[in-house]
């Protein structure tokens, strides 16, 4: 790296600590509570200052609105089975604006990816099984 480029990150860490409860109390803010993973990590303020800024900047893209970034992050939530993330960003989507259907549509089209990754998987393990028939199954 750099020297000047290890300067900056140095100063940076140097105010790990702040930059650390300044993050902590923006997220608390954006989801309307605090993920308990986050005050295991602020031990390492210096880790937890540089993962969760990055964290931040992706939760809140330029792009999207705050209640579509929620929509998304739901919807990956679904797809990663991540019941504690789901039940966090259920409630900043709806402190975003989104309504119950809107909540409702996002997990039917995370659960039909899902059922369609599942399915894709399988039926093409069991087409490349039957290897002589044209449609990969035997009648």
């Amino acid at each position: 790296m750099k020297k000047e480029n290890e300067k900056v990150l140095e100063d940076f860490l140097q105010h790990a600590d702040s930059i650390s409860d300044d993050i902590m109390e923006e997220f608390r803010e954006m989801l309307g509570t605090l993920p308990f993973i986050f005050t295991l990590l602020r031990e390492r303020a210096d880790v937890f200052a540089l993962s969760t800024l990055a964290d931040e900047r992706i939760c809140r893209p330029k792009n999207l609105s705050p209640k579509t970034a929620e929509l998304v992050t739901i919807a990956a939530a679904a797809g990663m089975g991540a019941e504690g993330c789901l039940k966090v960003h259920m409630q900043a989507a709806v402190k975003e604006g989104a309504s119950r259907e809107e909540i409702f549509d996002t997990i039917m089209i995370a659960s039909m990816i899902g059922k369609t990754k599942i399915l894709a998987n399988s039926l093409r393990h069991m087409r490349d099984s039957f290897p002589g028939d044209p449609e990969g199954v035997s009648h």
